[in-house]
Order: structure tokens, then C-alpha cells, then sequence
């Protein structure tokens, strides 16, 4: 069966998850490779099999260099720690799941590879050429193109809600969590890749340290019941990996050439993992 024909099935049997992002109403059917809302608004799916419901053009800072440089090295086990975490804290019983801004997709193949297969799953991001890869993985999950601000899913569609390094929109969030569904947020710590952040930035300088207080003070506002894991490990970096490194992490965005060119020329063995994995339930 064709990716888009899956994908059309896959509307059918799910289609009270999504509303319409122009009138919010809740869409109501499938018609051939559309979803359609009561009030004749409508949007098709790609050949690749995935929606796409922003409003306008946004263009995202991941290119395809940078997304593919991040699936080798999370492919590599870079967030084995994290994604084993996040499937211990989730329910048992089958979840319908929300991955906000999934990117490329492996950290939540990765999850759903320790799950047993009966979650209905759904993947989002700003980034279309993120969903295009995201696609290739294959497996259970539903991809599209969305924005976080105004997700395009029904009022309390989602019993479990993932969000890896994605910014928040907390309104957003408790609107499409379900009652009594969870909500697991990683933040990174002041360690996370620190090798490669001691290497890339001089030190005293503003991009040499990284303080996750306010992003932790504001998640503790909204869910003051919440409950902080830290997660910190290292990860082995081959020799071979080590460019898609320093390519698969912004950082390389405000850094010299010149710095850039000398910590490529003496690659190190290892890498940090130091996040906190947030975890609430949302009534």
C-alpha cells in the first residue's frame, strides 16, 4: 500500500484527533486523500503521506544537512538515555501519543520501539523537510507539518504528550492533553554537550555556559505538582560521527570558522548527555 493510501487509513480510523486550524471546528471526515471539516475546509495529504496545516510559510533554521547530521548521531544512541526514560514513565496501557516538534523522527521511533505497538501516534514540527525524513522511518507513527502556537488536534485528543528540547506553548498543552494524561518535557542542563560547548565558545563568553532556570521556573508555574529527573550520561563519539556532531546542534550557528575548524581537527572520544526530564499530569 502506498504511503498516502496508509496515511488516508490512518485519518479514517483517527479522524476526532485533528480540527480544523481556520474554524477550529473538529473535522468530521475523509474525503479520498483529504480531511475535511463541517464547514468544507479541507486539507491533503503529501504523496509521502503527511499533512500539512500551516497558514503561511515558515522557513525552519534546520536544514537538510543539519537534520540528516542529527538522525546519524541520534541513530548512534546520543538520546538511548533519554527515550528509554520517557518510555518507563509512560503508562503501560496503549497511549494516544503527541510528539511536539518531533524533527526527523528518531527519538520517537526510538520510544515506540520499547512500547508494544498498540499506541496510536502522532508527530508534529515546523520543519516540512524534518517530517519528509521523519517519513522514511517507517512504524506506526502519523506525521505533519504544524505549528505549536495553534496545533491543529482536537480538545483532549492526547493522553500522552512528549516534548524533547521543543519549546512550550502550556495553554496549548492542556487543551489537547486529555484529563488525567501526562505530560514529559526534557530541558538540557548547564552540561549538556559540554565538551563541545567548552570547545566551540571561549570561556566568559555568552554561549560558553547554559542556565535552564527560567524555562524550569516557568514549567514548575504551570505544574507546580511536577516531578524533576536529571538524566546524565556519556555517549561515545566515533571518529567518523564527529562532524555530524558538530553539525547536528545549533551552536555551530554563532560560532568562528576558525574555532570551528580547530575542534574538527582534534575530535574527542566522548560526549555529555545532562538533561532533566520533567514529568506532571494534567487534570
Amino acid at each position: 500500500m502506498k504511503k498516502i493510501d496508509e496515511a488516508a487509513a490512518f485519518l479514517t480510523a483517527h479522524v476526532n484527533l485533528f480540527r480544523c486550524p481556520v474554524c477550529l471546528a473538529p473535522y468530521d471526515h475523509v474525503d479520498g486523500h483529504s480531511l475535511v471539516c463541517p464547514n468544507g475546509h479541507n486539507v491533503d495529504l503529501s504523496k509521502k503521506g503527511t499533512l500539512y496545516f500551516m497558514q503561511r510559510a515558515v522557513e525552519s533554521e534546520y536544514d537538510n544537512d543539519m537534520l540528516a547530521a542529527r538522525r546519524r548521531m541520534l541513530q548512534a544512541g546520543l538520546f538511548a538515555g533519554i527515550t528509554e526514560e520517557f518510555a518507563a514513565q509512560m503508562p503501560a496501557s496503549p497511549q494516544t501519543i503527541l510528539d511536539v516538534g518531533c524533527g526527523e523522527g528518531t527519538p520517537l521511533a526510538d520510544v515506540l520501539q520499547r512500547r508494544d505497538n498498540r499506541d496510536t501516534v502522532i508527530g508534529f514540527d515546523l520543519s516540512k523537510p524534518g517530517i519528509n525524513l521523519a517519513t522514511q522511518l517507517g512504524g506506526p507513527a502519523f506525521f505533519c507539518v504544524a505549528d505549536l502556537a495553534q496545533m491543529p488536534f482536537s480538545d483532549g485528543a492526547f493522553t500522552t504528550v512528549l516534548d524533547l528540547f521543543s519549546p512550550s506553548a502550556y495553554k496549548e498543552f492542556n487543551r489537547v492533553i486529555a484529563p488525567g494524561g501526562h505530560l514529559l518535557k526534557v530541558i538540557p542542563n548547564s552540561d549538556y554537550l559540554i565538551e563541545l560547548r567548552q570547545a566551540i565558545f571561549p570561556a566568559g563568553s555568552a554561549h560558553a555556559t547554559y542556565d535552564n532556570g527560567n524555562v524550569l521556573g516557568l514549567f514548575k508555574q504551570h505544574y507546580p505538582e511536577a516531578t524533576a529527573q536529571r538524566i546524565r550520561y556519556q555517549v561515545p563519539v566515533p571518529t567518523d560521527l564527529f562532524a555530524d556532531l558538530m553539525l547536528m546542534t545549533p551552536m555551530h550557528w554563532g560560532a568562528d570558522e576558525a574555532q570551528l575548524a580547530q575542534v574538527k581537527a582534534n575530535p574527542f572520544a566522548h560526549i555529555t548527555v545532562d538533561v532533566t526530564l520533567l514529568s506532571t499530569q494534567v487534570n
